[in-house]
């Protein structure tokens, strides 16, 4: 599965997140842009559901405002996630449905490096005391992450500038900036002049061994699998390299799916 823009391949899971109790949890949905890094949707709910996971998708969707055929979803095989009520979404949405390969536990490696950033932060608390905490807790760091983190796999650019198409503007102030350090004090620079990390052209899931094409040149593709046997199939590849940055620049909190709760 390939990326050549923002809004062309989602990537979404659920994470527990520990409660009061023993046997307390709360479950935290999150859809993440692999291209961008940018959190489109999220939510925290005391229960995992096919219905809510339903909700949310289309809530993010209707947000970032995807036409048919343009976004591929991709998820490991939890029950919702395989479920025919998320099924029957994509299917009238015409969103495309990619799922892990079975018995691979790596297969969705950017919602699962987005978990560790989440918990691995000094203010990840060992527990929640209510879900309004968990809320709380998640609506602070998904603005950082997505307005404030300079992500490392972006260029250290943030996930908001990518997604609405800001990263060219930045990389010109940031180069411009290198240039003139070296023409005040060439003598710190050693070995030759300045010149600042540039985006991946192309973000890849599982690619292919043979990989060919012009954005796949060293240092303009980020291969998160080295699996050197699996080739996706063309069924849902993005048909064109074009991209429109979203209108919107806000984060999706869904407060009203926030609301519901199942038992």
């Amino acid at each position: 599965m390939l990326a050549l823009g923002p809004n062309r391949l989602w990537s979404w899971d659920i994470t527990r997140l520990r409660g009061p109790g023993k046997w307390q949890g709360f479950y935290l949905y999150v859809i993440l842009d692999v291209f961008s890094r940018k959190v489109v949707a999220w939510m925290v709910a005391d229960c995992e559901s096919a219905e809510l996971a339903r909700e949310l998708i289309s809530v993010a969707c209707e947000r970032e405002r995807i036409d048919r055929n343009q976004l591929i979803l991709h998820s490991d095989r939890g029950a919702p996630m395989k479920s025919k009520t998320v099924s029957q979404l994509l299917a009238d949405l015409e969103v495309t449905r990619s799922l892990s390969r079975p018995h691979v536990s790596n297969d969705n490696p950017f919602s699962e490096s987005h978990f560790k950033t989440l918990k691995y932060r000094s203010d990840f608390p060992p527990f929640f005391g209510c879900i309004e905490d968990a809320r709380s807790h998640c609506r602070a760091f998904f603005d950082w992450y997505n307005n404030a983190h300079r992500h490392s796999g972006i260029a250290w650019l943030t996930p908001i500038d990518v997604h609405q198409g800001r990263a060219p503007q930045v990389l010109a102030v940031r180069q411009a900036t290198l240039t003139a350090a070296y023409a005040s004090h060439p003598e710190r620079f050693v070995r030759k002049p300045p010149v600042v990390a540039q985006l991946p052209e192309a973000v890849w899931i599982n690619p292919p061994a043979d990989k060919k094409l012009l954005q796949d040149a060293p240092g303009t593709t980020i291969a998160t699998s080295l699996d050197q046997n699996h080739h996706p199939t063309s069924d849902g590849e993005p048909a064109s390299a074009g991209w429109s940055p979203a209108v919107d620049p806000s984060p999706i909190e869904a407060v009203a799916v926030e609301a519901v709760a199942l038992h």
